[in-house]
């Protein structure tokens, strides 16, 4: 009876709970654009919006924050805007359970800092200390199929980045990991910021 019933469940409720093919922020390859032509970056998800900058035919790696209505938003410039979703090819390479994207780096404003993965490492920077290098114990991962929240665990540090549009407070650009960096010692401190996947 309980098999039938959730057998039943799964085949009323559709794609609803099926494993969801990708959570943004994630990569994406433009796709089917002609080599004498460029996908075109819109001021709003609308064909008829304003052009405000463009992606080559065969550009890869281009991290898509935000989707709906048929549109993806990508960053361009000092701005972000949309570009059309039929163009863009969803990679399958990005996020592996206990990794960081290549492009991986996290930042913020108030104060200034960065932590950029160098390898078995992470680079921490502020305006105290421009590149304290500090080696990295663990990347850990939800074990979600391609998730994308990180815990970055250093020596006397730990970085958060979850799902959630952030804004770098300093430009027009949007991303897609809210960032959260605690620095241990005898005068623990907390940073906050965005973090990027793009290369």
């Amino acid at each position: 009876m309980l098999r039938t019933a959730l057998a039943l469940m799964l085949a009323l409720s559709g794609p609803a709970l099926a494993t969801q093919e990708y959570i943004l922020p994630s990569l994406f390859d433009v796709a089917r654009v002609a080599a004498d032509d460029v996908l075109n970056i819109r001021a709003d998800p609308d064909a008829s919006a304003p052009i405000i900058g463009a992606l080559a035919f065969d550009a890869t790696r281009i991290e898509v924050v935000e989707q709906g209505g048929g549109w993806s938003r990508v960053n361009t410039a000092e701005g972000s805007g949309w570009v059309s979703d039929r163009y863009l090819d969803y990679r399958v390479d990005v996020w592996q359970d206990g990794t960081l994207p290549a492009g991986f780096q996290c930042f913020g404003t108030e104060p200034f800092w960065a932590v950029i993965p160098q390898g078995d490492t992470v680079v921490l920077g502020t305006p105290d200390v421009p590149e304290d290098t500090r080696p990295v114990q663990a990347v850990l991962s939800t074990g979600i199929f391609r998730d994308p929240t990180r815990a970055v665990v250093a020596d006397g540090l730990t970085l958060t980045a979850i799902p959630q549009l952030c804004s770098d407070g300093m430009s027009g650009r949007l991303f897609g990991l809210r960032a959260h960096v605690v620095i241990h010692g005898d005068a623990p401190r907390m940073l906050s910021g965005c973090c990027s996947i793009q290369p």
